[in-house]
């Protein structure tokens, strides 16, 4: 019982890293090439400051990875499923977006 407890907390921390509409942009972006923090920061227009802790959250709850290039750091989606989850997201908002409108209509 105990490492089922664990692993239902360890799965909350993922859903929670995610549950941030900057943290779903940053994996939307990271999912199709890497970029640096300066990119990211201009892409989502917050402050590098900002920008970097949700990249922590993010690579602590092992979704993103990071790699130096010269001086430069560049993230990559670490974990590429994590695009089928948002999917998934994706089918649950357009699946409540049809019932509304069976009710209206």
């Amino acid at each position: 019982m105990e490492q089922h407890k664990a692993r239902l907390e360890a799965r909350a921390g993922v859903l929670k890293a995610l549950a941030h509409p900057t943290r779903l942009f940053l994996v939307e972006a990271l999912s199709d090439t890497p970029h640096c923090v300066n990119d990211l920061t201009e892409m989502v227009g917050a402050d590098t400051s900002t920008v970097s802790k949700h990249l922590s959250i993010l690579k602590n709850a092992g979704l993103i990875r990071d790699e130096k290039q010269g001086k430069q750091v560049f993230y990559r989606l670490r974990i590429p499923c994590a695009l089928n989850f948002l999917d998934c997201v994706e089918a649950v908002l357009r699946e409540q977006a049809r019932e509304r409108m069976a009710v209206i209509g």
